[in-house]
């Protein structure tokens, strides 16, 4: 990953809708907000793409973020996804989902380049839609539903009380380790956030 002047993609993944808002499926959305307040950018419909966009520079001269919320749900965000990367010419390469991940513990973030989508509705569609799966991902840990819930349930339900304590700082985390993945890299950002 070079950091030229071209600009970056950052998808957050999410289901529009107040009653999704809480959702664990929704933390990308979370994250895209945080980062638009973080860069300047205000959320507006945008005209080619079935999305919200917020658009803004990580620092002085930094690097140009586009930050979409597709307002399709899950299942289709790969279509407003390549519409935005088209209309700003932005590679797959450059592209950062961020997501809810059932296999990672709560209040953990990771980042990996290309790989499965582990049954993620949003991923199938972005990799589908986009034709490749090397594209950035920010795994946002859920956990495992307990007992014998459906995953399909846990993630469309609000996190609970114990997490919402947690949810602002860990949201800020992965919000800096999109900035990481951006700044750094890929590689330089899971040593950098790994360890814990």
């Amino acid at each position: 990953m070079t950091d030229e002047a071209g600009p970056w993609l950052v998808v957050g993944l999410g289901n529009p809708g107040r009653e999704y808002a809480g959702n664990r499926h929704n933390v990308g959305f979370m994250v895209a907000e945080l980062l638009a307040g973080r860069v300047g950018g205000k959320f507006g419909r945008h005209k080619r793409a079935v999305a919200e966009v917020a658009e803004g520079r990580l620092g002085f001269g930094g690097p140009k973020l586009v930050l979409v919320k597709p307002l399709t749900y899950m299942n289709l965000s790969g279509g407003p996804v390549v519409a935005l990367a088209q209309f700003h010419k932005i590679p797959p390469g450059r592209v950062i989902a961020v997501h809810d991940e059932l296999d990672i513990p709560y209040g953990q973030v990771r980042v990996k380049c290309g790989g499965g989508e582990g049954g993620h509705n949003g991923l199938r569609s972005m990799s589908k839609s986009l034709g490749t799966k090397e594209y950035v991902r920010v795994r946002f840990g859920v956990g495992r539903p307990p007992g014998r819930q459906d995953p399909a349930d846990y993630v469309l339900s609000d996190f609970s009380a114990a997490e919402r304590k947690e949810l602002e700082f860990l949201v800020d985390r992965a919000a800096d380790v999109v900035e990481s993945v951006i700044t750094r890299g890929v590689e330089p950002t899971q040593n950098l956030y790994h360890g814990g």
